[in-house]
C-alpha cells in the first residue's frame, strides 16, 4: 500500500467526525488506543458502495478512519464491527432487516432488528504484548495465541477464493497457524506450521473456545422467533445486506 493510501482519512481531520470506542480498549495494539475518530458516510462515500468488491469493507475504513498511524489491516474483527456498526447507524439508523428462513416451514420471512442494542463481550487481560497464555488440554503443549487482525482476516478469505474448486480449503488450520506465536516456547513459523496441521482435534476446539471466551467483541448473535414459534439464532454478518441501505 502507499503512502497516499495510508493517509487518506488522516487528512481529513476538518470532516464531522465522531469517537467510537473499541471493544477491544486498545489492549491489544501498541498504542493502546481504545478510541479511534471516525468521519461519517458522505454522498462520495456512495461510490465506495456502489463499487462493492472483495476490498469495499477496506477502501471505505481506509477513507473514514482519521487517525494517524492507524492502518484498518492492523485492527481487530471486533473492533472493525464496531466502526461498520457506527457508519451504518450514523447513516441509516439501527434497524436492520434480516432476511431468513422459517426452519418449520422452510418459507422466508424478515425479521427487524437493532444494531444500538449490541452487548459487548469484554473478554479478559491479554499479556503485555497482546497474546493469551494457556495449556492445552490433549498434547499439554503450553500455546502463546493473539488475536486475528482484519488484515489477516482477509487474507484468510482471499485464499479461500482462489482455493482448488472441489477440494476443501483449510480455512480453519490457515486460523490457527496465525493465531498461535509460541509452543512450548518456540516461535519458528514453521514448527507452528506443522502442530497447527496435526494437532488433536480436542485442542483445535480449545483453542476456539478460550478465543471467544477471551477476546473482547460484540455479540452479533440474535435470538429471533420464527412465524410458526420456532426459535432460529442468527449471527449479523457484514456482507452486502449489511450495506444494503445505502444503494
Amino acid at each position: 500500500m502507499d503512502q497516499e493510501t495510508i493517509n487518506y482519512g488522516q487528512q481529513q481531520f476538518t470532516l464531522p467526525h465522531d469517537v467510537v470506542p473499541l471493544p477491544s480498549k486498545g489492549m491489544f495494539y501498541k498504542n493502546k488506543k481504545s478510541s479511534l475518530k471516525v468521519g461519517y458516510l458522505t454522498a462520495s462515500d456512495e461510490n465506495i458502495l456502489i463499487a462493492g468488491g472483495k476490498d469495499m469493507t477496506t477502501n471505505l475504513l481506509r477513507a473514514k478512519i482519521y487517525e494517524p498511524g492507524v492502518r484498518p489491516e492492523d485492527l481487530l474483527e471486533s473492533d472493525i464491527e464496531a466502526i461498520l456498526i457506527f457508519l451504518r447507524n450514523t447513516a441509516f439508523g439501527p434497524n436492520i432487516e434480516l432476511n431468513l428462513t422459517d426452519p418449520k416451514t422452510n418459507r422466508k420471512f424478515v425479521a427487524n432488528e437493532r444494531l444500538d442494542e449490541l452487548n459487548i463481550i469484554s473478554g479478559n487481560e491479554p499479556n503485555e504484548d497482546g497474546s493469551f497464555t494457556t495449556k492445552l488440554p490433549m498434547s499439554e503443549k503450553t500455546v502463546k495465541l493473539k488475536p486475528l487482525n482484519f488484515g489477516e482476516v482477509t487474507e484468510i478469505n482471499n485464499l479461500s477464493e482462489t482455493y482448488p474448486q472441489g477440494r476443501v480449503a483449510p480455512i480453519r488450520t490457515w486460523r490457527l497457524q496465525r493465531e498461535i506465536v509460541e509452543v512450548d516456547g518456540t516461535q519458528d513459523k514453521v514448527e507452528i506450521q506443522k502442530f497447527a496441521e496435526s494437532m488433536p482435534f480436542a485442542d483445535s476446539k480449545y483453542i476456539k473456545k478460550f478465543m471467544n471466551e477471551n477476546v473482547p467483541r460484540l455479540d452479533m448473535n440474535r435470538v429471533i422467533i420464527a412465524p410458526s414459534g420456532e426459535k432460529l439464532m442468527v449471527n449479523i454478518g457484514f456482507g452486502v445486506d449489511f450495506f444494503r441501505p445505502f444503494f
